[in-house]
């Protein structure tokens, strides 16, 4: 990390216009190292386009993003991936028709330094690059519980595992920040467990900070660190998951009464 920092990533004043609505507004908050950080509020609140903003995807009208310090306020999606930001989507964003383990590789070989002759000549460069990959996506496969199914078409796993290798292929290149939206969306209650457990062991063993967007309020404070709250575009409240879900302002707009 940049020693001129404390935080990896660092969200200042952002803002983003669609015409006339105001989907984020001057939306400010900061991210230690290997925290996991959790984005809640009701539909349309704007979270995912906070994720677009931080990511690439979506050029903000205002404001500035900070990763490690360094500004990549107008990068492309492409350029933060490569500075170390990675995401997943709230749908599964899969090769349904190849392996889990091409999966993985398919995610890795930005990070091959192989050329075009290489690649045409099959050179000892590539072959070692290629098996280097290999080796890397069947550790990971292995370390997250997926190794028994490398060679099994994406599209046969049952859902819960297509989630564990959409974060798989997220983190195979090792990013600083892991973005998560809505990771736990269609799991059951066995399946929710076993993604709380993965985002830990990420966090644990790979030392990586972790934004989540996600609804289900067992998973926010089964994982999180710090909790920001936003509803129609603003942040609402941030603090611990006790703090804010004490919030009278946060169970008003969002949590209700139990």
């Amino acid at each position: 990390m940049n020693a001129s920092t404390e935080h990896v990533l660092e969200v200042k004043d952002l803002c983003k216009q669609f015409g006339g609505l105001v989907a984020v507004d001057n939306m400010c908050f900061s991210v230690h190292p290997q925290q996991i950080v959790g984005i809640i509020g009701p539909n349309g609140a704007g979270k995912t386009t906070v994720f677009n903003l931080i990511s690439g995807i979506t050029p903000p009208t205002s404001g500035q993003i900070l990763l490690d310090g360094n500004c990549i306020t107008s990068h492309s999606c492409h350029q933060v991936a490569m500075l170390g930001m990675r995401r997943t989507f709230q749908e599964i964003h899969l090769f349904r028709g190849l392996t889990v383990l091409q999966n993985v590789k398919s995610a890795a070989y930005r990070q091959m330094g192989y050329s075009l002759v290489d690649a045409l000549l099959w050179t000892r460069k590539l072959r070692s690059e290629e098996r280097a990959i290999t080796e890397l996506a069947m550790e990971l496969l292995d370390r997250f519980g997926l190794a028994g199914t490398a060679h099994e078409r994406a599209d046969s796993l049952p859902y819960g595992m297509q989630k564990r290798l959409e974060i798989v292929k997220a983190i195979v290149s090792n990013p600083k920040v892991l973005l998560l939206d809505e990771p736990a969306a269609g799991l059951n209650d066995g399946e929710t467990i076993e993604l709380m457990e993965l985002i830990h062991k990420i966090r644990e063993e790979m030392d990586m900070t972790i934004l989540i967007i996600e609804h289900s309020m067992e998973v926010i404070e089964g994982i999180c660190d710090h909790v920001i709250v936003m509803n129609f575009g603003k942040k609402l409240a941030e603090g611990s998951w006790d703090e804010v879900r004490t919030n009278e302002e946060v169970i008003r707009c969002y949590l209700g009464v139990d």
